[in-house]
């Protein structure tokens, strides 16, 4: 008599989130995504080459696989999947994390907030004209730079941002802060400009991918997310008309709990597939009647 058998029970590990800040902006971006996750998830917010404590390298990422490439380290400090969240040039980052590198196979979840990905507007005759644009300023602001004109850069930079919405006043410290990382910006619009191939890219991610985008925000990004959400299957896309750009930190009490709640579904539909396949398994080694 061939013996019964049973599906093992397992239960997966909830992973880790890796969170990407902006540009001119550090990891402490995430402080209060941190802690809506509470104790439930490891969260890392690495400071993207060039900003915050991450200033050693002589040889800055001129790329987006550069960019991941100089984050291995940190990235390589989290255990099992990993849940990818990213906003503006970190959401460039983080796709390009998700789609074709070496961590690839690792994500279980994706959250892309207003992704700086300008070449997938490159070829289309109705958004082709807002990626002309985003090179032209690219231009400007690398021959501010140049000439030593930090601050006229930032002010650029930031009147481009801030979209339709009210200009915001910075203190003093901030721009003193902007100003000692403003060289990094050259080459943040380099890659995200360099950037190939990215509706193949899109159409090829299979992990649950929710994308933000505020109805404030620059004319490009705000086409950017609605491309996306006609390109990646089942992606959940959510506008916020009264947001800018920076709605992490504006609309923080709002998206965080999203974010944590599209982290948490993941988690169960990973859970769900294994627990299927489990059942499949037992029912390939049931017992034939006889």
């Amino acid at each position: 008599m061939i013996g019964s058998h049973h599906a093992p029970s397992a239960r997966l590990p909830r992973g880790c989130v890796i969170a990407l800040h902006c540009s001119l902006g550090s990891g402490r971006q995430w402080a209060r995504l941190a802690e809506e996750l509470g104790g439930n998830y490891r969260l890392i917010a690495p400071d993207i080459s060039g900003y915050g404590s991450n200033r050693g390298s002589v040889v800055l990422p001129m790329t987006l696989a550069e960019e991941v490439a100089s984050l291995r380290e940190r990235i390589a400090q989290a255990e099992g999947p990993l849940h990818l969240v990213g906003h503006s040039y970190g959401g460039a980052i983080a796709f390009k994390m998700a789609t074709q590198s070496a961590f690839a196979s690792r994500v279980r979840s994706l959250t892309l907030i207003e992704p700086v990905l300008p070449t997938l507007l490159a070829d289309s005759d109705a958004d082709g004209r807002l990626h002309r644009q985003f090179a032209q300023l690219a231009r400007e602001l690398s021959f501010d730079l140049w000439n030593g004109l930090a601050m006229e850069a930032i002010d650029k930079f930031m009147t481009f941002w801030n979209g339709s919405g009210p200009p915001e006043k910075l203190s003093p410290e901030a721009r003193l802060r902007m100003i000692a990382h403003a060289d990094k910006l050259a080459f943040d619009f380099t890659a995200a400009l360099a950037e190939e191939n990215v509706a193949t890219a899109a159409a090829g991610i299979r992990v649950p991918t929710l994308l933000f985008s505020g109805g404030l925000s620059p004319n490009l990004t705000q086409r950017i997310v609605a491309r996306l959400a006609s390109l990646i299957p089942g992606v959940d896309a959510r506008h916020l008309p009264g947001a800018g750009h920076m709605l992490p930190l504006s609309h923080g009490k709002l998206i965080n709990p999203e974010i944590v709640r599209h982290i948490a579904r993941a988690d169960d539909f990973a859970q769900a597939s294994l627990a299927s396949g489990f059942a499949a398994a037992a029912l390939r080694l049931s017992p034939v009647p006889q």
